[in-house]
């Protein structure tokens, strides 16, 4: 570990300071998530955004691999929508808002915590809709 870490702000944990400085961005890339299973080699075919070991192998997010003509429905990919919001990884409630703003739409959410920002994948084919959901959480 950077020891750098240890001199950074711990980031905000005050809900209503982190809802209406919440302003989650879009990325443009699609995304997929991969399994992995134990025992198996793990040969991506791009660097992973994130992974994740659990007793049954390892997950990895990464840029989704190009999608042939009539491929589209059977894949699931994910947008990822960044909350830039320095949060602190000890704050309460951020997480669950935005979760609970996406479930009343029916939008699919699978939230990662970072050490700076929060990250939230959602499907990739109702991006728009979860974006504008968010952007109206702090009214």
């Amino acid at each position: 570990m950077d020891a750098t870490h240890a001199f950074l702000a711990p980031g905000e944990t005050d809900l209503r300071a982190l809802l209406s400085g919440m302003r989650p961005r879009m990325h443009e890339a699609p995304l997929e998530f991969v399994h992995v299973p134990t025992g198996h080699d793990s040969k991506l075919h791009a660097e992973p955004l994130m992974m994740f070991r659990e007793r049954e192998g390892t997950t990895f997010i990464v840029a989704a691999s190009p999608i042939a003509p009539g491929e589209e429905s059977g894949r699931l990919l994910w947008a990822q929508i960044t909350l830039d919001v320095q949060s602190s990884l000890s704050a309460v409630g951020m997480m669950a808002a935005a979760s609970a703003a996406l479930a009343a739409r029916g939008i699919a959410c699978n939230p990662v915590s970072a050490y700076l920002h929060d990250h939230l994948f959602v499907p990739w084919q109702r991006r728009a809709e979860a974006l504008d959901a968010l952007a109206h959480l702090d009214h």
